[in-house]
């Protein structure tokens, strides 16, 4: 049992009337009950609110409410499909909040893909809830949208596709490298993707001490020569790359320590076998990954992927639940660098115990995960950092 093929069935029937309900967290029993949860009673607690509207973050939902908000221009691997095609996707991502975070949190899909208007959109609506997750937003829209929501609602803001990956890639690499005996700050890295996720995984990498880190798009390496680089990846052009490499994954993978695929662009074994010794390959694209995992493990000595039907799963999953749980619990406005490293570790921790080639991170389904990284970014918050 449970290792059968799922069919088309099974999915269509799971997902029939959607994957969500609101439950009433209040018996409407008696008359007595209906006094106190709706008229008259509750005028008494919207006359409170209008004279103290702090205490909506108590006797409201809204403070414990995620609004998972997408406009269905880069879902999973199918691209641009529009928010009605998101819709599914998004129910799921509340369910897992729900699951495994124990928050509530309500699907948003907009039928717009401009920054303005979904800015004006959360903004007018944002009294409804307590924190957005930004789902499945392509990139470059994806940077600005959320740089300009964090600075115009007062609570966490984080773009999933962009940190919840980069969290779970440093916990897996911060393993991979104690299992190969390497230190993470001399890790010459590679990673596949100058989008969302490869951006955030760059960011997060050298904000834990990885100095050595070059990003690929689809021409190649970004590096300060380039003279077509516009907006982040200008930036991280800058910032990354200190050995100037130019050219493909060729060039960019001779004697690396560690791949990161975030893309769909596929490496050559030949490119994988040219990396250093004991070195390390992510290939999270899914569910086809940059490279098959038997053919990266001939060379590498840690292999992951996105994928749950091979060992050492990077899903964000391990991230998101307790990084929303850790920052609502702690009253916190922002989601922090900070908080995101200390989720990581806490991540890693986890794993720390059976730690070998095949086990750097723990089970999407262990039930250590969201209370561990929730209780690591609420302590992050509470320390001020």
């Amino acid at each position: 049992m449970g290792n059968e093929p799922i069919t088309s069935e099974e999915i269509f029937a799971a997902h029939e009337g959607g994957k969500l309900s609101v439950a009433v967290g209040r018996p409407l029993a008696s008359k007595r009950d209906l006094s106190i949860a709706y008229t008259p009673g509750v005028a008494e607690v919207s006359r409170a609110i209008a004279a103290d509207p702090d205490l909506a973050r108590t006797h409201t939902w809204a403070s414990r409410l995620v609004a998972v908000v997408s406009d269905g221009t880069a879902v999973l691997g199918l691209g641009n499909i529009g928010p009605s095609a998101s819709l599914p996707v998004m129910e799921g991502k509340s369910a897992l909040f729900k699951t495994f975070g124990g928050l509530d949190s309500i699907p948003i899909v907009l039928n717009t893909t401009d920054v303005d208007e979904i800015i004006e959109t959360l903004v007018r609506i944002s009294p409804s809830f307590g924190a957005v997750n930004l789902e499945d937003i392509a990139a470059p829209r994806c940077f600005e949208l959320e740089r300009r929501l964090i600075e115009a609602l007062d609570m966490p803001v984080m773009h999933d596709d962009q940190h919840g990956t980069a969290v779970v890639a440093l916990a897996a690499l911060e393993n991979a490298a104690r299992v190969v005996g390497k230190d993470l700050g001399s890790l010459r890295t590679v990673i596949a993707g100058a989008g969302a996720a490869g951006i955030a995984v760059a960011e997060i990498l050298l904000t834990a001490g990885v100095r050595d880190v070059v990003l690929l798009d689809s021409k190649g390496a970004l590096h300060a020569g380039r003279g077509d680089l516009t907006g982040m990846k200008a930036e991280f052009a800058a910032r990354t790359n200190p050995r100037g490499v130019a050219g493909g994954t060729a060039e960019a993978l001779a004697g690396a320590d560690v791949f990161i695929g975030v893309s769909s662009s596929k490496v050559p074994e030949e490119h994988i076998a040219a990396m250093a010794e004991g070195s390390i390959v992510f290939a999270l694209s899914n569910p086809d990954p940059e490279v098959a995992p038997e053919i990266a493990r001939r060379h590498a000595a840690v292999v992951a992927t996105g994928r749950s039907d091979f060992p050492n799963q990077i899903n964000n999953v391990l991230a998101f639940p307790g990084i929303f749980r850790g920052a609502l619990d702690a009253g916190a406005r922002r989601i922090t660098p900070a908080m995101k490293l200390a989720a990581a570790r806490a991540i890693a921790a986890l794993a720390e115990d059976k730690l070998s080639a095949d086990y750097i991170v723990p089970s999407p389904l262990d039930p250590r995960v969201a209370p561990a990284v929730t209780a690591a970014v609420a302590a992050a918050v509470v320390s001020g950092e």
